[in-house]
């Protein structure tokens, strides 16, 4: 057959960790998830690997993994965050592309990527050559074979980009139509100008420069690909089938690709169910024999170019004018925000090669004193930052470093390499993409500046932040109250910035409240516990011991002690200083423990002082994610006081809001408050009970219903899915537990009863994979005759019935 089709999802999401801390802290505009990638995540990513195929009567048919079917790239940064997050999912994506490898004559479907998503066209030569090697390497430690083909940030293109990928050994890109210029068959002197468009069922070949390096690329199909992105053909997979099929010339012969390509996302998180019109898409059309389904790898090998293009230099899939979004005031935006303007694009983008300028020529002056070629290192450097073991870092260090590396000489090293890797993240392209300066992307970006500021300071003693803020003050916010980028800089990144110290800080209030060994982990930080000293009186706490913090990325330590109090409640007081002698230690430890024994707490607060004059923290320099669990845990007993107080009124005045309700009579504003408080509160703790009670549960129901207030569905949703994948997880470990199914059985039918969405996502998964394995051989025991087999399937077909999967299909 000729008729092929390909589908390229870009799966991409900008890196969203603290650059101080390693890790994202909790996002709240992602609730009920922690942060954007766990969200994203559950709603796309971990779909895409699972999907479903429906009957016509909306029962399960089959299960599929999309991405073994599909082309597809991540971020690497993405798949970062994944294999440490969400590891049963990173799993599932690299198997799928041994899957493909299957599926497509040895060619896995998935691409490597610039590293972090950087317009290409606007870096400098260095940071092209870094971003694409770092992008192969991450590639090769992941999916464990070379790439063959390479996704562009934004499809953003020139040719010294191509030119280093083909030095690098990629075979391929992607880009839209509209980046063609003119285009020839191979063996012709004239070039024919793409007028309308460029033929894209056909891959063509590029030269990237003079020295005659070759690059293929394909066009997607822009029509089909805006419609997948925007006009909702996801809404059905047999019209998106029948889109993709009516996009061949049917009057044509010989190989026609119909390719298209959009963000990955598009497929579960832009539109809700979007890895389902995929799924189904794809299964009708290889079961109805009306095309191949392939991936770009096996069509390249199979047909390679016949005809040659020219690209169109600094062009983007995703900017009208070129690369001119993320460096001006060009017109593209995402339409929220009428009347809002972009210029704060040209001096953010000014203020950062300020940054990076001033950043290379000192990390090569530098470097050079302890590395044979500092640029050499830094491309080699993702190795590290790969596996941050110490193993991995002796390699390097040994390969890179011009005699044998230790102590503080390893510190500027790594520091100096840190400073670069940031000086790269922070030209991720999210943060000139949307409306206005203030945004989180923004803000991410300049946070990454921050460190590479902060790094800058301590390897040379020199300061860049006053010319880099007279840069951001020219970049004026739309959005009220923000002012400008300089002022943006000093709210959210200057406040933000984490050093041994705060982690010290951290560590003392946190000893508070939990127990620590002598060895823990904060983020990327290590704490060695030397001494230690906890009092208690009433409600008050005194912590004082010496610790010593330690850097896992640069391996920079200090040794500190510390004295910290909670005179009770949320009130608490803490020092932290370096630590110099035992005397000053000693000292300190007997003055806090005889105030803090004789209940002196103004005393505690003077000797506080004495010790740690202008070093005092409370627990607002928490962590994000740790204050909020302090604060919770601080504030349980008051909840349970206010919950209680709660309770007693409604419970008092119920008959009172029914009889109100019986007379038609709107209900006062703070009992209906009350009614909605407590039977939320009510209903949250029974659907997070580890077997929930059903009669209790429709009693609560039965209550909301009468007293007509509302209820937090995402949240309780959220909470009932987390009991059904506790209940599903049991039964996948114990599967032949007919007790276990009964229990999970109930849940379900549980959740099929709610007034608001439960997402049986993931216990339908567990389901289907016990039909492959545990069910095929109970029910071969039931068929001879078992009676225990017997009910087993009983019960376990009940069950499935409740998750309407079809065992047969």
């Amino acid at each position: 057959m000729n008729k092929h089709i390909c589908i390229h999802g870009h799966f991409y999401q900008p890196p969203r960790e603290n650059p101080w801390l390693e890790d994202i802290e909790f996002q709240d505009a992602a609730y009920p998830y922690h942060d954007w990638n766990e969200k994203i995540t559950d709603e796309c990513y971990e779909p895409n690997a699972t999907s479903r195929i429906l009957g016509e009567d909306g029962w399960i048919k089959r299960i599929v993994d999309n991405y073994s079917k599909i082309n597809f790239n991540f971020g690497p940064t993405l798949l970062s965050w994944m294999e440490a997050n969400r590891p049963e999912v990173y799993r599932a994506i690299i198997e799928s592309d041994g899957k493909s490898s299957s599926n497509f004559s040895g060619h896995g479907s998935a691409m490597a990527q610039a590293y972090n998503h950087m317009i290409m066209p606007l870096a400098n030569s260095r940071d092209k050559e870094t971003q694409v090697i770092w992008g192969i390497r991450d590639f090769e430690y992941r999916f464990g074979r070379k790439p063959e083909g390479m996704w562009l940030p934004e499809t953003a293109v020139d040719l010294e980009t191509l030119d280093i990928m083909v030095r690098h050994g990629i075979k391929f890109t992607v880009l839209a139509p509209y980046q063609a210029s003119r285009f020839r068959k191979k063996g012709e002197v004239l070039w024919r100008d793409t007028g309308s468009g460029i033929d894209t069922t056909r891959p063509y070949s590029v030269q990237t420069g003079k020295a005659g390096g070759i690059i293929n690329v394909f066009f997607y199909d822009g029509g089909v690909s805006a419609a997948v992105a925007f006009e909702k053909l996801l809404s059905n997979g047999d019209r998106f089938a029948q889109r993709l099929l009516a996009a061949f010339d049917q009057s044509r012969e010989g190989p026609l690709l119909v390719n298209i390509a959009t963000d990955g996302e598009t497929f579960g998180h832009h539109h809700r169910h979007g890895d389902m019109a995929l799924a189904y898409a794809i299964h009708y059309i290889e079961n109805n024999n009306l095309a191949v389904i392939t991936n770009y790898s096996q069509y390249l090998k199979r047909y390679p170019p016949e005809y040659e293009v020219e690209i169109k230099e600094n062009s983007s899939w995703s900017c009208a004018h070129g690369v001119e979004r993320w460096r001006s005031n060009c017109g593209c935006n995402s339409g929220l925000h009428p009347g809002w303007g972009q210029e704060w694009r040209k001096p953010l983008r000014n203020a950062l090669n300020l940054l990076r300028d001033l950043a290379a020529p000192q990390y090569e002056k530098m470097a050079a004193k302890y590395l044979k070629d500092p640029w050499e290192a830094r491309n080699d450097y993702i190795e590290v930052i790969n596996r941050r073991t110490p193993e991995y870092l002796e390699g390097w260090l040994k390969k890179h470093g011009l005699r044998k590396l230790e102590g503080e000489d390893r510190v500027v090293v790594l520091k100096l390499l840190e400073m670069q890797r940031n000086s790269m993240l922070m030209y991720t392209s999210c943060g000139w993409f949307f409306d206005d300066i203030s945004g989180i992307e923004t803000i991410q970006v300049l946070r990454y500046a921050g460190r590479v500021m902060q790094l800058y300071r301590e390897l040379t003693g020199q300061s860049p932040e006053g010319e880099f803020l007279k840069n951001l003050a020219e970049a004026r916010s739309s959005a009220a109250g923000y002012g400008s980028g300089a002022e943006i800089y000093e709210k959210h990144v200057h406040s933000a910035k984490v050093n041994l110290t705060k982690v010290g800080a951290h560590y003392a209030i946190c000893s508070l409240f939990e127990s620590f060994g002598d060895h823990s982990e904060i983020y990327c930080y290590n704490v060695a516990r030397e001494d230690h000293l906890f009092r208690s009186a009433g409600a008050a706490n005194l912590s004082v011991g010496r610790i010593v913090v330690t850097s896992q990325v640069t391996g920079e330590s200090q040794r500190q002690f510390y004295g910290v109090v909670n005179f009770g409640i949320h009130n608490v007081l803490g020092g932290i200083g370096e630590y110099k002698d035992d005397g000053a230690y000693r000292s300190l430890c007997a003055e806090l423990k005889a105030s803090f024994n004789r209940a002196d707490f103004s005393d505690v607060i003077s000797v506080m002082n004495k010790y740690f004059s202008g070093s005092t923290y409370t627990l607002r320099q928490l962590f994000r994610d740790k204050q909020r669990a302090m604060l919770e845990r601080i504030l349980n007993s008051t909840l349970d006081e206010i919950t209680a107080d709660y309770r007693r009124i409604y419970k008092r005045h119920a008959p009172l809001m029914s009889y109100l309700k019986e007379l038609g009579i709107p209900q006062p504003k703070p009992l209906q408050t009350t009614a909605e408080f407590v039977l939320n509160v009510n209903l949250r703790q029974a659907l997070a009970s580890e077997l929930p009670d059903l009669e209790q549960i429709n009693i609560i129901l039965e209550e909301v219903e009468a007293a007509r207030v509302s209820l937090d569905g995402a949240g309780l949703g959220y909470v009932l899915e987390q009991t059904l994948e506790r209940l599903g997880g049991k039964l996948a470990a114990r599967p032949g537990d007919r007790f276990l199914a009964g229990q999970l059985d109930t849940a379900v039918g549980l959740a099929r009863s709610m007034p608001f969405a439960v997402d049986l996502w993931k216990v339908q998964n567990i389901y289907y994979g016990l039909i492959q394995s545990t069910y095929q051989d109970i029910n071969k025991k039931a068929e001879g005759g078992d009676s225990e087999a017997k009910m087993w399937v009983k019960q376990f077909e009940a069950l499935g019935d409740k998750l309407r999967i079809r065992r047969g299909g």
